[in-house]
């Protein structure tokens, strides 16, 4: 049975995402769009990112209610492929790209090289993790799968703090953090942020029943 998993192609269930679920997303992703086209996350000098926190939050809390109230949507994300879950933190490599935007004095060095050598350390170990579930699907109950997320939750977790701590706290340096409460960067901490951190929490569940 371990040898048929391990070459199982991936997909995230048995089941479709529940449709509900799709128009959640979609609704969130043009509701994102449109308040970014017209400046709502921005926030005043020497104020707290309110908009963008609320943006953050809401999601999260949103799918942990779910995920405790509704038996179908619990038993669908505890069914997602955990493989498939890790090749998705694999894109996370792409957080160099805060890195770039520090190079050319658009975001401060005190929040690009926190969030971008997290973010490439996470993506950039997701293949080894994905070969050790490969290799054998019972690890994911195993300390070093639950560890690999608990660090991949803390990344974005830091990544968030130091951005709205930059936001206001240094709002009178030359670069600050607000160009991630603009379009396109306010996508990352208002739609991609929140879905990465989602994953984590699935994966820990998945961690937890199977142990």
């Amino acid at each position: 049975m371990s040898a048929t998993m391990s070459t199982a192609p991936l997909q995230i269930s048995a089941r479709r995402p529940p449709v509900p679920l799709v128009i959640v997303l979609a609704a969130w992703f043009a509701a994102v769009a449109t308040l970014g086209a017209n400046g709502a996350f921005v926030a005043p000098p020497h104020s707290p990112p309110l908009a963008l926190l609320i943006a953050f939050v809401t999601p999260i809390a949103s799918a942990v209610i779910a995920y405790r109230a509704s038996t179908r949507f619990r038993e669908w994300v505890l069914g997602i492929e955990p493989r498939l879950l890790v090749v998705l933190n694999a894109w996370r490599w792409a957080g160099f790209s805060f890195v770039v935007l520090y190079v050319y004095g658009i975001l401060p060095g005190f929040f690009a090289w926190p969030a971008g050598l997290g973010d490439m350390a996470i993506g950039a170990t997701a293949p080894l993790i994905l070969g050790r579930l490969a290799a054998s699907p019972a690890f994911v109950s195993s300390r070093a799968f639950v560890r690999w997320n608990r660090l991949g939750i803390l990344d974005l977790a830091v990544a968030m703090t130091l951005g709205a701590i930059g936001g206001f706290l240094l709002s009178d340096q030359p670069v600050t953090t607000a160009p991630m409460a603009t379009l396109p960067l306010v996508f990352i901490p208002a739609f991609m942020v929140p879905i990465f951190i989602l994953m984590h929490f699935a994966m820990l569940a998945q961690a937890k029943r199977a142990a």
